[in-house]
């Protein structure tokens, strides 16, 4: 059942003001003094500063705050290429996911521009004002290129979120299941449907989480991915194994997990059935996945199995991830994203599942109880103690690797985030209260 009609989605982002984020001041701007500070002649003090010391634009500017969110609109959600205009109001969500999770301040930036090289240019152009940069629904195979290009050549923190959130929060699951079902990672063999910028992603990351390359079978829209194909791009190419399969169901027979990010009902019941013991799978095309919980879990009882819907156990949803790695990047003036860092992400959010959890976070879901086990093998997304752990793992990490420009007091810090985002809230419920919304 729909949780909202169209008419009311339409008016929840109509209702004035339009969109869903705005600008507010955070300094006093109430006397002549306050806006001769604010601007001129006293901003000159800051400009100066920041000339003597190109760092203390940190200081005293929101650049360690503030997260640029960049899109062309060639790949929005599951409705492909529709234009950056047609982008905007998932980047404005975005934005407001930073910062409902993770106090992070954000300005969506549309770009018209298909382009990878131009694309790459003016996200270089950027770093004098963000703190951090957060890629959003640009199509494969460019994607790859674009962060690639802007990670070596920036020092501030870039993330593809298609790439790395989704890979991030199932590799979490990943690492519980294996954990529940007694699986070694180098025992597995994995059957992936979808060879996009989240499928290859998430291949890379299982692989660095212990799963051999060799025995990850990927089907892209023509088949399976194997040496003998002519038609590969560079990303696919790394995945073509020398053994072929003839279909998805060839594949399935006897393999430990199934990784769907393609589309619906191309998995079924047989093929469910056919895999090995305790399997696991995620199956994550939007909104309807590869096969529905209830045909997947009724062939296979004994299935660990996670989607990207919230009505259904183990949700695989990338805001467990990007706003809290970005939230302890940006805290520990990392230069960067690094594996280590993600990984760290992943642990974090794996181990917060093994913990009790508070009754308000079973209310919110409304269900009795939560425990860790086949059925709650990832931290629900409303579960505000991912601030306290996740972003406190991601800047360990970054200070560990050497790419942290900032040493941090880690318990304190986590206390501090616990507060900040209590604040934060506070303040953002009283803003909104102003609006008298009735939606």
């Amino acid at each position: 059942m729909a949780l909202y009609t169209k008419e009311e989605a339409l008016t929840y982002h109509s209702t004035f003001p339009q969109g869903k984020c705005t600008v507010i001041p955070t300094k006093p701007y109430f006397t002549q003094k306050h806006l001769t500070m604010a601007y001129s002649p006293g901003v000159a003090e800051a400009c100066r500063a920041i000339a003597a010391n190109p760092e203390d634009v940190f200081k005293y500017t929101n650049k360690g705050n503030l997260v640029a969110v960049v899109s062309n609109g060639t790949a929005i959600l599951g409705l492909g290429n529709l234009g950056p205009a047609a982008a905007k109001p998932v980047m404005e969500g975005k934005g407001l996911l930073f910062k409902i999770f993770a106090d992070i301040d954000v300005y969506d930036l549309s770009l018209d521009c298909k382009d990878p090289d131009k694309l790459i240019e003016i996200v270089q152009a950027l770093e004098p004002t963000f703190g951090g940069i957060n890629l959003e629904d640009i199509k494969a195979p460019e994607c790859f290129k674009i962060e690639e290009t802007c990670k070596k050549t920036m020092n501030i923190p870039v993330f593809h979120d298609d790439q790395h959130g989704t890979a991030i929060i199932s590799g979490a699951g990943l690492l519980n299941a294996l954990e529940i079902s007694g699986k070694k990672a180098a025992d597995m063999r994995v059957v992936v449907s979808g060879a996009g910028a989240a499928g290859i992603a998430c291949c890379k990351f299982y692989v660095s989480l212990g799963i051999p390359l060799e025995n990850i079978a990927m089907f892209d829209s023509k088949g399976h991915i194997h040496a003998g194909r002519t038609d590969l791009n560079e990303q696919k190419r790394d995945f073509a194994t020398k053994k072929k399969y003839g279909s998805l169901a060839d594949a399935f027979k006897g393999c430990d997990m199934f990784l769907g990010l393609s589309q619906p009902n191309i998995v079924n019941a047989d093929m469910v059935k056919s895999m090995g013991k305790n399997p696991i799978m995620f199956a994550m095309a939007n909104p309807d996945p590869e096969i529905t919980y209830a045909d997947a879990k009724a062939a296979r009882p004994d299935l660990m199995m996670g989607t990207g819907r919230s009505d259904f156990p183990n949700q695989v949803n990338n805001v467990s991830g990007f706003p809290y790695i970005f939230r302890g990047a940006l805290d520990c003036g990392s230069v960067q994203i690094t594996e280590g860092m993600k990984k760290a992400a992943s642990k974090a959010i794996a181990d917060l599942a093994k913990l009790p959890v508070p009754q308000e976070i079973c209310d919110a879901y409304g269900v009795k109880s939560l425990s860790f086990g086949p059925d709650y093998i990832l931290p629900k997304a409303l579960d505000a103690r991912l601030m306290e752990v996740e972003p406190v793992a991601v800047a360990r990490a970054a200070m560990e690797e050497g790419t942290a420009t900032k040493k941090l007091d880690l318990a304190q810090y986590a206390k501090n985030l616990k507060k900040r985002l209590a604040d934060s809230r506070a303040q953002m419920n009283e803003f909104i209260k102003a609006y008298n919304f009735n939606l």
